[in-house]
């Protein structure tokens, strides 16, 4: 026992000192942002009208990037729509900008990053304002979306990130005992990130954030439908890196149309891809050009299985807060509802309650539970997709309400909807909606369930509700996606920091390939590099045996068949056979070299 006390209290020492040092204050700058040009009523006189965007005509020749308010059609002034030569000359600064960056210090890149969420924390409602105005959510789903899921990755790779960039050693194998085997990860060059519009701050702040802590340099293709934001959210990142001593030009927002996006994939050394199936299978075709690696974030038509011994009133608030998410303003949103049949008439009346309390209107203007949809025409597509689901059997049983709404922006609104009696030959059930639909569907088995939710083409999340924990989990083992919640929505895509672990978020099938976040994420942004190394050198080096140096001997194949036997033999005695087989030749050939020495 004594000899233990000693060590407890030393444990304990330690455990004060951590705690103490906690304690201590991090020293960490202020940084100013011009904010004069996005905040309400400072807005130039000139921009001060309602904008009407032109309806079926593509944008692709206009060389401006005309930005406007979803909910109310305020009109917030315009970006250039960059062209080929314009976007190569950013990358090549971006890539100058990073030689310098990749030299940095572990240390230097914290503090970087320490700026940023001081910032954030400091203005939350000015970057949740700015997410409101440009693509029409909510100040919570801001919140939700915009915040959390960035501060929990900044505090994530302050925590953990070092650890996972640092060198980890590997076995070197039986044939290799006397070798070194570590991985290296080294930075890439240039990330080019093309990315949407459903979350403005969080797309630009999430590839960013990887990119530059480990060491590359990125260059940012905003959405045409989230520019007016972006663009805000990039004086941040500007600010943050001045203050740390970055080089300029390390990070670079850039704005325009498919032509914009094209000449940045074939630029830059690593693309990130954040949209439309359609466009992620162009993307990988100009990247296949150069052999630049892609990772795509595509569509999801996430399904939101219900068992029949759940919590209904619970699940059914989850349920309308899942679709919700999928308004159009963000992706992490259920669009297909399975409920047990025991449960589903309770399950229908639970959600159609809530739903019919749910008001819809511009964001800012009043307390409203859904903003406006982000994207022009939309809510005409989703009509369409209900028309198509009403032409075939199904009802609608509960819609929401709308607030006040300006005169030009009444299609900018779509109201939350309940359709029940729906399947799979409905477009709703198959296509991805973006929108505030919740269409449930009965079923009777777990295994009814499981192949109703595989059947699509898309594999982004599932989420499975069950008072068996244990059944929830073998569902969602079962379900082809690339993220599964068990008794939860979405909250996989939070949890970047729970004790050592941490989770990527990604998909499968039309819903893309590749990871972000986590480890996967922050080591997809690095040239995973193998290095082998003498573990004692220079007092044992690796020498080819002397049976099969050149000229091979009469032998060769004989000694290096018992070598191979002696290492990877499943039975122990014919290991040692084979060795003493191994180190005769050897004896041999050493033998055999000395008397020809000798002769000579």
């Amino acid at each position: 026992m004594a000899f233990w006390w000693p060590l407890i209290v030393l444990a304990l020492a330690y455990g004060l000192c951590r705690f103490l040092f906690m304690l201590i204050p991090v020293n960490v700058p202020s940084i100013d942002v011009d904010v004069s040009d996005v905040t309400e009523g400072n807005q130039a006189q000139e921009n001060s009208f309602i904008y009407i965007p032109p309806r079926g005509r593509t944008q692709q020749s206009e060389t401006k990037v005309q930005c406007y308010e979803p909910a109310t059609m305020k009109y917030l002034g315009y970006f250039p729509a960059l062209s080929p030569s314009e976007v190569e000359e950013r990358v090549a600064l971006a890539k100058k900008a990073q030689t310098v960056w990749a030299k940095s210090s572990f240390k230097q890149r914290r503090q970087f990053l320490r700026i940023l969420l001081k910032y954030i924390l400091e203005h939350q409602q000015l970057i949740c304002e700015v997410s409101s105005r440009d693509t029409g959510k909510t100040m919570v789903d801001a919140s939700l979306g915009e915040i959390m899921t960035t501060c929990e990755k900044i505090t994530w790779l302050l925590s953990e990130g070092e650890r996972w960039l640092k060198p980890e050693y590997r076995s070197s194998g039986r044939s290799m005992i006397h070798k070194k085997a570590k991985v290296e990860f080294h930075p890439l060059g240039v990330i080019g990130a093309i990315v949407s519009w459903n979350y403005p701050f969080h797309n630009v702040f999430n590839p960013m954030l990887a990119a530059v802590f480990s060491g590359n340099g990125i260059v940012i293709k905003v959405s045409e439908h989230a520019s007016w934001s972006g663009c805000f959210y990039f004086r941040i990142i500007q600010a943050a890196l001045a203050a740390v001593g970055a080089p300029d030009n390390l990070v670079d927002v850039i704005t325009g149309f498919a032509e914009t996006g094209e000449a940045l994939v074939s630029s830059v050394d690593k693309v990130i891809f954040v949209g439309s199936p359609g466009v992620g299978k162009k993307i990988m075709r100009n990247a296949a050009k150069n052999l630049v690696p892609v990772t795509l974030e595509l569509g999801g038509k996430d399904a939101f299985i219900v068992c029949e011994d759940v919590d209904v009133p619970h699940v059914a608030q989850v349920a309308v807060r899942a679709a919700l998410q999928s308004s159009g303003q963000n992706c992490a949103g259920a669009e297909r509802f399975y409920v047990h049949r025991d449960v589903y008439a309770s399950f229908v009346t639970q959600v159609s309650q809530i739903v019919k309390s749910v008001s819809a209107g511009p964001p800012l203007t009043g307390r409203y539970d859904m903003g406006a949809l982000c994207m022009q025409e939309h809510s005409e597509r989703l009509q369409n997709l209900v028309n198509d689901a009403l032409e075939k059997g199904a009802e609608i049983v509960a819609r929401g309400s709308f607030g006040h709404l300006g005169e030009g922006a009444v299609d900018q609104f779509f109201p939350p909807t309940v359709i029940v009696n729906v399947d799979h030959t409905m477009k709703l059930m198959q296509e991805e909606a973006f929108g505030p639909i919740l269409p449930i569907m009965k079923f009777s088995t777990d295994e009814e369930a499981i192949k109703l939710a595989n059947d699509s083409r898309y594999g982004l999340g599932c989420a499975v509700f069950s008072g068996s924990q244990r059944r929830a989990r073998e569902i969602a083992s079962k379900i082809h996606t690339g993220v599964a919640a068990v008794n939860d929505f979405a909250s996989s895509y939070m949890c970047q920091a729970i004790l050592s672990l941490s989770l990527p978020f990604g998909g499968v099938k039309d819903s893309g390939f590749g990871r972000f976040a986590g480890i996967e994420g922050l080591r997809a942004c690095c040239l995973v590099k193998s290095v082998v190394e003498d573990r004692w050198w220079p007092y044992v080096k690796t020498k080819i045996p002397k049976p099969i140096q050149y000229p091979v001997s009469e032998g060769g194949f004989e000694f290096q068949e018992s070598l191979v036997e002696a290492l990877y033999g499943l039975n122990i005695w014919d290991r040692l056979q084979a060795l003493v087989t191994v180190l005769k030749a050897l004896s041999e050939q050493n033998s055999s070299s000395g008397t020809s020495k000798r002769s000579d």
